[in-house]
């Protein structure tokens, strides 16, 4: 018999990918170039030419059998080493190789390391807006996923939501800064408190409360915004990491875990990763994009057009009268919609060409997600749209 968890799944519809093919049904009826498509996180500048060349030069000078053979599970040395060596110069961290798991992306890395302090029934908590990828990786770890209900006019932590809802039960909780969908950067000011929390739980409840820092945008952060360094404020704490952004590497699928270094049964993790892997039937990732991404470790793709086109989107939204948190880093931009049922506002936006993602789909109503990887000369042709958009709602007023 088919399996009636993933039957029924395939009955749910994604706002993103419904936005996304829609999208692209009116770019066939009228031209791309005539659709301003800012449903889908998918980065639009290329990889830098260092690793298509470190590509080339792997394939030309590695011997056939080691570059195709079987990897350790755990990563290839070379790459674990060179992450390593990264961070401790960048963050002045103490990791050591075996504290670093190679998976695919972050969302290989979230799942691993949820299945690896998560029991089956145990709680995990995380705040909305939030990645809605979240919800089918704590279900596949037998947990239960909680949210935490937004701080809309800040999108920091709502701490007294989140001490009411932390109990005995909770195992994990999971952070997304720089955040998708809002873009926002949690503050200093925030970490110190999430971290005393959580100490004070673990001491209450007698057990360890992980961490998870999700972090695929950490090297998007744009002009007077600072990215802390998770592991700094709590010591239990999984950084989850995708070369997807930095790289401009999403198809690549590319990621890793790193243990923070007095992390509880750190010496028993990155096995337990391993076993996980043979559970679940993934076996590490391409021995060649992992080679390709060791040699071009602390180079960049150009992410410099985020940042500039979040300059011509959000302060042209607020003068047409968008309210709306400002990013941090990211593509991302998170406005409250013009009227209370994001999805009926992101229909109507459709009138316009213009196709957003309603923020039901990211646990926060009455708001919308742009996507704003998308070139720069079609931010600026969207405006218009944008404008005629509020005009709407203005003149239904």
């Amino acid at each position: 018999m088919l399996s009636e968890k993933y039957l029924r799944m395939t009955q749910l519809s994604s706002s993103i990918g419904l936005a996304y093919r829609a999208a692209l049904q009116r770019a066939a009826e009228i031209g791309g170039e005539n659709v301003f498509d800012y449903s889908m996180g998918n980065p639009s500048v290329p990889a830098p030419e260092q690793f298509a060349d470190a590509v080339v030069e792997i394939v030309r000078r590695t011997p056939h059998i080691e570059l195709h053979s079987y990897c350790h599970s755990g990563g290839a040395p070379a790459l674990r080493e060179a992450i390593v060596a990264d961070l401790n110069a960048r963050f002045a961290t103490q990791y050591c190789p075996e504290d670093i798991f190679i998976a695919s992306g972050a969302a290989g890395a979230m799942a691993h390391a949820l299945r690896a302090v998560v029991s089956p029934g145990e709680e995990v908590i995380t705040f909305a807006p939030f990645f809605p990828e979240y919800a089918p990786y704590v279900d596949g770890a037998g947990g239960i996923l909680k949210v935490v209900p937004a701080n809309i006019d800040t999108f920091q932590i709502n701490f007294e939501a989140f001490e009411q809802l932390i109990c005995e039960k909770t195992a994990a909780v999971i952070i997304d800064s720089p955040n998708n969908p809002t873009g926002v950067v949690y503050t200093e000011q925030t970490l110190r408190r999430l971290a005393e929390i959580l100490e004070a739980k673990q001491k209450q409840f007698g057990h360890p409360i992980y961490l998870l820092s999700d972090e695929p945008y950490r090297e998007i952060v744009f002009s007077g915004f600072v990215v802390p360094c998770v592991p700094k404020y709590y010591t239990n704490t999984l950084v989850c990491y995708s070369f997807s952004k930095s790289l401009s590497i999403p198809g690549q699928r590319l990621g890793y875990i790193a243990v923070a270094e007095d992390c509880a049964g750190r010496e028993h993790l990155l096995p337990m990763f391993s076993q996980i892997s043979r559970f679940i039937g993934h076996d590490s990732t391409s021995v060649l994009i992992q080679l390709a991404a060791a040699k071009t470790i602390g180079q960049m793709a150009d992410l410099s057009v985020y940042e500039r086109n979040k300059n011509l989107l959000y302060p042209a939204l607020l003068e047409m009268g968008y309210e709306c948190v400002e990013p941090g880093g990211t593509f991302y931009l998170f406005p409250r919609s013009l009227e209370p049922d994001a999805n009926a506002f992101c229909a109507k936006a459709q009138e316009e060409n213009l196709f957003l993602v309603p923020g039901d789909t990211f646990g926060c109503k009455g708001h919308f997600r742009l996507s704003y990887c998308v070139p720069t000369e079609k931010v600026e042709r969207s405006l218009d749209a944008f404008y005629r958009l509020i005009q709407h709602y203005q003149r239904r007023r």
